[in-house]
Parts: structure tokens; C-alpha cells; sequence
């Protein structure tokens, strides 16, 4: 399967209301995607569609082959199995270490036996360079550590997609950089499908993608440098 997401004439919702009409997209395995904007413009919402916590209602939509229209509440979690989230607040479980994190996830999602949870945690947190902090608390982590903890989250279950919310929005530049470095490399050697939410331009300028540009209640995909610029400051 090629195509890992489709919208076809989607119309995304934000509670009752549409807040982008007749939504184009298709993102294909190794793609590497930023959805650009204002505040408000409609970005998170498309994420949350793809998650299905967003109904879809009008148009098509399919995720990794599943309709996103009318889908069961029972499907749901086979759906995001196969998705990994990257939030901008991180939301690490404050209680417990960044292995108890991690471990927790996969013990929700059906990991059961001791050594493959002990090698997989191992396995990504050295993709980004947290081997060494495996027993801290999220309290005890710079703002950078914890997204690259939230990052390796995402990726325990070999997701075909990763969905990045503002992964940069708290960290300077630096820092952001190396979050960045990270979700390239995923995309290069994982072929997963990376998709940015952003409005910051300095890192899709650095760091090239296909863009979509949300604005007037619509999102389109754009190469013209001065349409983004616009929707970014206007």
C-alpha cells in the first residue's frame, strides 16, 4: 500500500464546526510533510482526524487502508497501533521514569514478554540518544530530553506514520535542531511517513518537505514560498 493517507473533499471539523473545507492530501511511505498555518487555521484538526478523535463526516478519508468515515469506536485503537504522536507538552507520565514510560506503553498495546520489552525500550532510546537516561524522572530531563523520551515513544510500535504537533514549539533552536535531526532520520532509514504540524518556518526552510498551507478555511499543498510566507504572517 502506497498511499498511507488519503483525504478526498474532507471537510475537517474542530467540535461542531468546519474549520477546513474539501481537504486534498495523500502522504506516501518516506514522505516527509509539513502542515503549515496560523493559529487556528485548522492544523491540529487534521491530525486529530487522522487519529479519528475528530469525526469525518463529509468527503473521504482512509488512514493505513482503514475509513476514517463512520469508523467503529472498537477499530479505533488498531488504527493508532500503527500511528505515533509526538505532542508539543511531551505528555510524559510525571510519576514514574522514562523506561516506566515507555514500558507502559507497550504493555498497553499488548507487549507481554520481559526481554522483548527490555530490548525494544533499549532499541529507542538509543535512536535518540537517551540510553543513558533511562532512569530518570521526567522532572529531572531538559525540555529537549523529554521530547526526544516523547519521540521514542511514538516509535515503539514501528509505526507506518509518525504525527509531530509543534515537536520544536518549546525548545530553542539548538535544541530544535536536534528533534529535527532525529525525525529525518526516522523518515530516512524507517521509511515511516513524518507529518509536521508547524508555524515556525525556519525549520521546514532548513529542513525541506512538501508543505500544505492552511488559510481561509482551506489546506493546500504549495512549493510558492510566498503564499507560505503569507498564510504564516497574515
Amino acid at each position: 500500500m502506497n498511499n498511507l493517507i488519503v483525504f478526498e473533499k474532507a471537510d475537517i471539523l474542530a467540535g461542531d464546526n468546519v474549520v477546513v473545507h474539501s481537504l486534498d492530501m495523500s502522504v506516501s511511505r518516506g514522505d516527509f510533510v509539513y502542515i503549515v498555518g496560523k493559529v487556528g487555521t485548522g492544523k491540529t484538526s487534521i491530525i486529530r482526524t487522522i487519529t479519528a478523535e475528530n469525526p469525518l463526516l463529509e468527503g473521504r478519508g482512509e488512514v493505513c487502508g482503514m475509513s476514517l468515515k463512520g469508523i467503529k469506536r472498537r477499530a479505533i485503537p488498531a488504527l493508532r497501533r500503527q500511528l505515533g504522536v509526538v505532542f508539543q507538552d511531551f505528555q510524559l507520565l510525571m510519576d514514574r521514569s522514562v523506561w516506566h514510560n515507555l514500558e507502559f506503553v507497550l504493555r498497553s498495546t499488548g507487549w507481554k514478554d520481559k526481554n522483548n520489552i527490555l530490548g525494544r525500550i533499549d532499541e529507542v532510546l538509543e535512536m535518540v540518544g537517551m540510553n543513558t537516561k533511562a532512569h530518570k524522572m521526567p522532572h529531572q530531563l531538559s525540555g529537549g530530553e523529554k521530547q526526544r523520551v516523547a519521540i521514542a515513544r511514538a516509535i515503539l510500535n514501528s509505526p507506518k506514520i509518525i504525527l509531530a504537533d509543534e515537536p520544536t514549539g518549546n525548545l530553542d533552536s539548538e535544541t530544535a535542531d536536534g528533534i529535527m535531526q532525529i525525525l529525518m532520520r526516522l523518515n530516512k532509514e524507517n521509511g515511516s511517513a513524518v507529518i509536521i504540524v508547524t508555524h515556525n518556518r525556519e525549520i521546514f526552510e532548513r529542513y525541506p518537505g512538501r508543505v500544505f498551507v492552511c488559510r481561509d478555511e482551506k489546506c493546500v499543498e504549495s512549493e510558492n514560498k510566498e503564499a507560505i510566507e503569507l498564510a504564516l504572517t497574515f
